[in-house]
């Protein structure tokens, strides 16, 4: 019987042995992407406009496609409540411009549950992004118990009626719990991703999630400071420097920014910064040369949402155009870029509505 253990105990060690010996190290080099140009004329439109009578309809992303792009938000009566499932709708670019679908269902609770491996109860549903790593597929932040700070990441692979597949990332030992999304990923130069998200229990604060080439949770890092760092929002500057602002849970009234020097290996403890804000995230998309595109609330109550540029790494900003005034409630931004065109997604009316703005280069460098 010893040697029986004794064997299996050496075949355990060469099977490790033997992975580790294959395993690919990580490459911890940002991939920059492509300059952006200003040609054309100026555009600078509203091209959906959404609101429910009551409840609420929040946190929308963008999520590109071939074709257009897809808005999705989680909608219901209320934050975290049982009847919480993600809707969207489908944007288009045509010869006439954009044109907006008619908004639907695109991931219940239901069907979600019943895609899971193993199959299992999902209560409720909140923010999404994007999972660039696979072709029609999202991060989803799902609730089987309790509240947010319960809240776990799965890896959703979507279909034409809704998920077919999907598996909740690794990523706590306490349950694999309290874990969320925001803010799109980051690529490396040797085509794995990385998913911003960030703890919400107790000692709150930002991970940068580390995929392998593929798609595997290889490694996660740690993004803190002395308040309650969330939503880490990353712009990579070049191969190996990066900067994150983050939310402060605990409304310090300003934006913080931690830094990485080591293609997000390491980050410097968060530190505030002169950017005035209520406790909201901010989006952000590097430019090139320096240069970052940032929308975010004012400090002003829920605070004025406005688009933003910085020429020096985000060291000072001016104001480019003011998006929603304080009134409008509007919150929650998600920037991404198609080419020289920017979509802008963001909650307004106190969280009841969803409205999309396409911009392009050219009239960001008339202004």
């Amino acid at each position: 019987m010893h040697l029986v253990i004794l064997a299996l105990g050496l075949v355990s060690v060469a099977l490790s042995g033997y992975a580790m010996w294959r395993d690919r190290p990580l490459e911890w080099r940002f991939a920059l992407p492509a300059r952006v140009e200003a040609a054309g004329e100026p555009v600078f439109e509203r091209v959906f406009d959404y609101a429910v009578s009551k409840g609420v309809a929040h946190a929308p992303a963008i999520l590109l496609e071939e074709q257009g792009a897809r808005i999705a938000w989680f909608e219901g009566s209320a934050e975290a409540q049982p009847d919480v499932d993600i809707h969207s709708v489908e944007l288009r670019q045509g010869t006439d411009g954009w044109q907006a679908g008619k908004p639907a269902e695109y991931i219940t609770r239901d069907g979600l549950g019943a895609a899971m491996d193993p199959r299992q109860l999902v209560v409720t549903l909140g923010n999404v992004v994007e999972n660039e790593a696979r072709e029609s597929s999202v991060y989803a932040t799902v609730v089987s118990v309790g509240g947010w700070a319960m809240a776990s990441i799965a890896d959703v692979e979507m279909g034409p009626g809704g998920p077919v597949s999907a598996r909740k990332l690794n990523l706590s030992p306490f349950l694999n719990r309290s874990h969320l999304v925001k803010s799109p990923m980051v690529n490396y130069a040797d085509g794995s991703h990385a998913l911003p998200a960030y703890f919400e229990m107790g000692g709150t604060h930002g991970t940068l999630v580390r995929f392998g080439p593929e798609g595997r949770v290889r490694d996660t890092r740690r993004i803190a400071g002395p308040g309650k760092m969330i939503q880490p929002m990353i712009v990579p500057l070049d191969e190996s420097r990066a900067v994150a602002f983050l939310r402060d849970f605990d409304r310090s009234d300003r934006v913080w920014l931690s830094r990485t020097q080591d293609g997000g290996q390491s980050w410097s403890v968060a530190e505030k910064t002169g950017m005035a804000n209520p406790s909201a995230p901010v989006a952000a998309l590097g430019l090139g040369a320096g240069r970052i595109l940032m929308v975010a609330n004012d400090v002003k109550g829920a605070g004025d949402l406005r688009l933003l540029l910085s020429e020096d790494e985000g060291a000072t900003w001016r104001v480019l155009n003011v998006l929603e005034p304080a009134a409008a409630g509007a919150r929650y931004p998600m920037l991404r870029r198609m080419g020289d065109t920017f979509l802008l997604s963001y909650s307004h009316d106190a969280k009841r509505g969803i409205r999309t703005v396409v911009f392009n280069a050219a009239w960001v460098a008339a202004q």
